[in-house]
């Protein structure tokens, strides 16, 4: 029993304290809400002065930045600005032309050389050529050269192989060369530009009779601007002439792998004949 009374008074006891802290915070809940309230409003109030302003530059940025190329481009001169954008055009021309034609030499040459490896050690060379003549690439077409003339000895394969790779290596570099003169042609351009600008910022002081910056902006703006834009052109055709530099590197040593590997299965189908 006296068990039973001492639980009971502690769970009385716990119930008073509980209903007397539930009655405090609904007490103070309606302070803490209009306090709050005042808060949220307050910073409400204050974060909408504070993107009001900040709203409207964004999208005067945002309409700017899309006609800003035209406005550097007219202001840097449309007489210079022209050749700058021609040379980037053809150049990129160019390129494209060299990286298409680059992209379909390429083939599986581990595949291609085990497939002949399997005519020649059954004897089958017409098999091989067929099979050269139907793919595409330089690869094939220098085993194409080196076997049709596999009757006449290792020496005469040897150097039509040899002779033939440097025909492809010539093709593969074709219109290389006008690539590196639009590299080349898209600064001078610009650095031609700076000097005509200079010459009109001289010109400008020589009939205002005074130095001053307004005077000399105008020709300073075209100097900088046709050589910013000269160099960017080239820095976009040497990224391209660079790739296109490494495929060729590249299909230039599978000519080479191709063709020791050519030269070593002829011998061996000359040592079983």
């Amino acid at each position: 029993m006296k068990k039973f009374f001492a639980v009971f008074a502690m769970f009385g006891i716990l119930s008073v304290g509980l209903t007397q802290t539930v009655v405090a915070q609904d007490a103070a809940a309606p302070q803490t809400e209009m306090v709050d309230t005042a808060a949220v409003d307050s910073v409400a109030t204050d974060s909408a002065a504070v993107e009001a302003p900040v709203t409207a530059p964004v999208e005067e940025e945002t309409v700017g930045m899309h006609k800003a190329l035209k406005t550097k481009f007219i202001e840097g001169d449309a007489s210079f600005m022209s050749l700058v954008a021609i040379a980037l055009v053809l150049g990129l021309a160019f390129c494209i032309e060299r990286i298409i034609y680059l992209s379909l030499a390429e083939v599986n040459t581990k595949k291609l050389m085990a497939a002949i490896e399997a005519a020649l050690a059954k004897g089958d060379v017409e098999g091989a050529k067929e099979l050269c003549r139907n793919t595409r690439g330089p690869v094939a077409s220098i085993c194409y050269q080196g076997l049709l003339r596999i009757d006449e000895g290792i020496d005469v394969v040897e150097r039509s192989v040899v002779s033939y790779g440097g025909v492809q290596s010539a093709a593969l570099e074709k219109n290389c060369s006008w690539v590196t003169l639009f590299i080349a042609m898209a600064p001078s351009l610009g650095f031609l530009g700076t000097v005509i600008g200079m010459v009109q910022a001289f010109d400008n002081i020589q009939k205002a009779g005074d130095i001053s910056p307004t005077v000399v902006a105008g020709g300073m703006k075209v100097a900088l601007i046709t050589t910013i834009f000269g160099i960017v052109v080239a820095l976009v055709l040497q990224i391209f002439y660079n790739f296109i530099l490494s495929k060729i590197e590249s299909l230039t040593t599978d000519m080479e792998d191709s063709s020791i590997t050519l030269l070593d299965m002829i011998m061996k189908y000359n040592l079983k004949k």
